[in-house]
């Protein structure tokens, strides 16, 4: 079994801006005449679609949405992000994410073979908010494969996304032949890593969000910043066909 291609999350992986979507959420709560968020409602969000918190949310608070009402709340909170990211001149964007992407587009996919690793993103974030994000931040052209909130009407931790990127990338690369477990998926949270253990990947966890010690339980690598991840390593163990790890190994 070779590496074939590299997903990432997004919130929690590319960008550091968890404190933003709390709260902006809170913010749309409060004009909603609602509370805002408790602690343990802030946690329970952390890796899950904005659509899937909304509906939580308000079915916590006995208010039934439709989709159509709740289709814009999303662009609400999508129109405020924009406008908080405007504010900051420097975005904040992990250490180490685009020396990381470098090493995902250079490597080939075995020594035998000259393709290049192909990189996907897989979120719950809605589209608008990640392109604004990749376009500021020139990385656009690295994630011809996004799959977003807006994609599916299912959040993390249901393998929806990370199924339906192994579709398109198999759409986009016709020679690429694709299977799940030949993907790496990179995330930060417990739901994320259930996304894409459920999709049958392997899973690298970045304690950016939740500690190395807890993330450490559930994947297959557990590194502390995006920069530790020695993916030269990761390709030698996916080649071994027997590879069936369930602690960290880096």
């Amino acid at each position: 079994m070779s590496l074939k291609a590299v997903l990432f999350d997004f919130n929690g992986v590319i960008i550091n801006d968890e404190p933003i979507h709390l709260q902006l959420i809170d913010e749309i709560l409060i004009q909603e005449n609602l509370q805002p968020q408790r602690v343990d409602e802030r946690q329970a969000s952390l890796g899950r679609s904005d659509r899937a918190c909304f509906q939580q949310l308000f079915a916590n608070r006995g208010r039934v949405v439709s989709e159509k009402y709740l289709t814009e709340l999303l662009h609400r909170k999508a129109q405020a992000y924009v406008l908080e990211l405007e504010k900051i001149e420097k975005l904040p964007l992990y250490p180490g994410l685009e020396d990381l992407i470098y090493q995902v587009r250079s490597r080939s996919v075995s020594k035998e073979d000259s393709r290049n690793l192909k990189l996907g993103l897989v979120s719950g974030a809605i589209r608008k908010e990640i392109e604004l994000v990749l376009s500021r931040a020139n990385l656009a052209e690295h994630f011809q494969i996004i799959v977003a909130g807006d994609d599916i009407t299912t959040s993390k931790p249901e393998p929806d996304g990370y199924l339906l990127a192994v579709k398109r990338l198999n759409q986009e690369y016709s020679e690429l032949n694709l299977q799940p477990q030949e993907c790496l998926a990179i995330e930060d949270t417990p739901a994320g890593v259930q996304a894409a253990k459920r999709a049958q990947m392997q899973v690298v966890g970045v304690a950016n969000t939740y500690p190395f010690h807890m993330l450490q339980r559930y994947c297959n690598w557990t590194v502390d910043y995006l920069s530790d991840l020695e993916l030269e390593r990761v390709q030698e163990v996916f080649s071994q066909k027997e590879f069936q790890p369930t602690v960290s190994e880096c």
